[in-house]
């Protein structure tokens, strides 16, 4: 047998403590009743005067609620016996997060900069989530996978929080590699529901983000794009590490990085997604988490466990029964016929 609440607390809160009350309470309520019979007559003279009164009774009763809130105690700590073996499943979509680390995520359009709003954006999806199982994609002239598909979100979470700058050496935005590289971590299980979520300005270099949102879409995979940035540009501020200022061309003018709305647009479009600008409420997080909650749920993991049946209700027949009789058990004896 064992209890489903911890020993301490069963011991000390649910058994020490009410009956060490309940005997408190029970030999108050024997002094107040010896008081009473010395002060209307001394004992003997009381014995002769209320001939059927008995102490043994009184004590009787009064051991019976004891032991009726000491069973009480021990139905509260719910009583386990026996097991019973089940399979528990998890059921949920495969979810991967694309954070877009390249150097014009340092602009400063959003507070404190695009990639720290990325980042939020990301961590509060993760909170949303229920059951799915969740990955991690950095990408900037380049793209890997961080984090594997997931359902430890406490992981996913500490491995988002540590994404900085530079992290990826390689110059640029592939976001059409990091759309291939979501598409091979997402195609091993066929038999659930894939979404891609890009976190991104949209400035690409060098490749064709939509054809890649085409092949992901005919892969069975899902793509959401959030928008971050201003359309009307900002310039990129460059690490005191590397000289400090602005990011230069080779004109020696400054270079004004702007979020690309139609080419993410046109990515979600091709990938039976939608697209999001980024927003101080997040509201496009709620959204995406709803679409989420909608989609055909997949078997996750499935895991044989072993069930303790419950036993409380015996100890709790048996404190009803105790104190029923406690509550009806006369203080009097019966007075035989002559």
């Amino acid at each position: 047998m064992r209890f489903a609440v911890p020993t301490e607390t069963l011991l000390v809160w649910l058994l020490l403590v009410p009956t060490f009350c309940a005997v408190i309470i029970a030999w108050v309520m024997q002094r107040r009743r010896v008081r009473a019979e010395l002060a209307f007559a001394e004992r003997d003279l009381f014995a002769r005067l209320s001939p059927g009164a008995s102490r043994t009774l009184v004590r009787g009763k009064l051991v019976l609620l004891v032991l009726g809130v000491l069973a009480l105690g021990v139905a509260a700590g719910r009583p386990q016996i026996g097991t019973r073996v089940g399979i528990a499943k998890r059921r949920g979509v495969d979810l991967m997060l694309a954070l877009d680390v390249s150097s014009s995520m340092r602009a400063e359009d959003l507070r404190p900069n695009r990639l720290e709003k990325a980042r939020r954006e990301a961590l509060s999806l993760v909170g949303l989530l229920d059951g799915d199982r969740v990955g991690v994609i950095i990408f900037a002239g380049s793209a890997f996978t961080q984090c594997p598909l997931t359902l430890d979100y406490g992981a996913a979470s500490m491995l988002l929080s540590a994404v900085e700058p530079g992290v990826i050496p390689t110059p640029g935005t592939d976001l059409a590699g990091a759309i291939r590289e979501a598409t091979k971590a997402l195609s091993s299980r066929p038999d659930r529901s894939k979404v891609l979520v890009v976190f991104t300005d949209g400035e690409n270099h060098d490749s064709d983000p939509v054809a890649a949102a085409r092949e992901a879409a005919e892969a069975g995979i899902r793509i959401y794009a959030i928008g971050l940035g201003s359309t009307s540009g900002e310039p990129i501020p460059v690490p005191p590490d590397e000289g400090g200022g602005y990011k230069r061309d080779r004109s020696g003018q400054i270079v004004m990085s702007r979020l690309d709305e139609p080419t993410l647009m046109d990515v979600a479009s091709a990938g039976g997604g939608r697209y999001f600008r980024a927003t101080d409420g997040e509201r496009e997080l709620v959204a995406i988490a709803e679409d989420l909650s909608r989609m055909e749920q997949g078997d996750l993991e499935s895991r044989m466990l072993a069930y303790y049946e419950e036993r409380f209700q015996i100890p709790l027949a048996a404190a009803i029964v105790l104190i029923s009789l406690a509550s009806f058990l006369p203080t009097r004896r019966k007075k035989r016929d002559e």
